[in-house]
């Protein structure tokens, strides 16, 4: 379950009764979307159905069975979600169009490369910066996912940008090779790999390009600066400098 802080109240009015069950805002978008697919108990912050969430304040059984068709909350509360309307206070939507602004720079910079410098990738603060010289504003009530593509369009006519992937050639030596390799194999889909004689790993993954600085601090973290990377075309090269 979540906090009451952190949840937004679904209000459902039907036969002059009121209905109201306290839910994470996103999870409550996406279940009026039918596009949640996690747990609901995970989602909401109370097991129960409201008259007056605020008050907690309960409507008779009656009503539930003469809306619903049942009393047991963990059917109503989805039906009150799909049904009703999503009650957001004003302190609430910055909060979210906060969280979700931060969580689109994020992906951008995760993604998104410099096309004029050599496909680096564009720090956070550069993204966030011309997002607002763009005057782009996200919308709370969407998804992130869903507001890349205007994100972009808005950030073309700022910076130079892009989404792309890069492949990188890693090598990790014998010393640092079983720990090291397990956790560089899940930075990003793993191309090939090969153990040479010496005990030394090298693999060829290939990744977003945005996240290139973070498999390098990767790399030097779990071999103490030894190891060794780069950028290739030919997935098929393992050769690493």
């Amino acid at each position: 379950m979540i906090s009451l802080d952190e949840a937004v109240t679904a209000r459902l009015e039907s036969h002059g009764e009121r209905f109201e069950v306290l839910v994470d805002p996103d999870a409550a978008l996406a279940i009026k979307r039918g596009e949640f697919d996690g747990e609901l108990e995970d989602v909401i912050a109370a097991r129960d159905v409201f008259e007056n969430a605020s008050r907690g304040d309960r409507p008779a059984e009656e009503d539930l069975e003469t809306v619903f068709e049942t009393t047991d909350p963990m059917e109503i509360i989805p039906e009150v979600i799909e049904e009703g309307e999503i009650q957001i206070t004003a302190e609430q939507r910055e909060e979210m169009q906060e969280r979700k602004r931060r969580q689109l720079i994020n992906t951008i910079a995760r993604n998104a490369v410099n096309p004029q410098m050599d496909n680096a990738p564009h720090p956070p603060e550069r993204i966030e910066s011309a997002l607002e010289q763009a005057g782009f504003t996200v919308d709370p009530m969407e998804p992130v996912e869903a507001q890349i593509d205007d994100a972009l369009d808005a950030l073309r006519p700022v910076i130079p940008i892009r989404f792309e992937e890069v492949t990188v050639a890693v090598s990790l030596p014998a010393d640092y090779a079983g720990s090291g390799q397990a956790q560089i194999r899940e930075f990003g889909e793993l191309e090939r790999e090969e153990w040479q004689s010496d005990g030394s790993w090298v693999g060829v993954l290939t990744f977003p390009a945005g996240m290139r600085n973070e498999l390098y601090d990767l790399v030097a973290e779990v071999t103490s600066g030894e190891g060794e990377t780069r950028v290739i075309k030919d997935k098929d090269e393992l050769s690493t400098r």
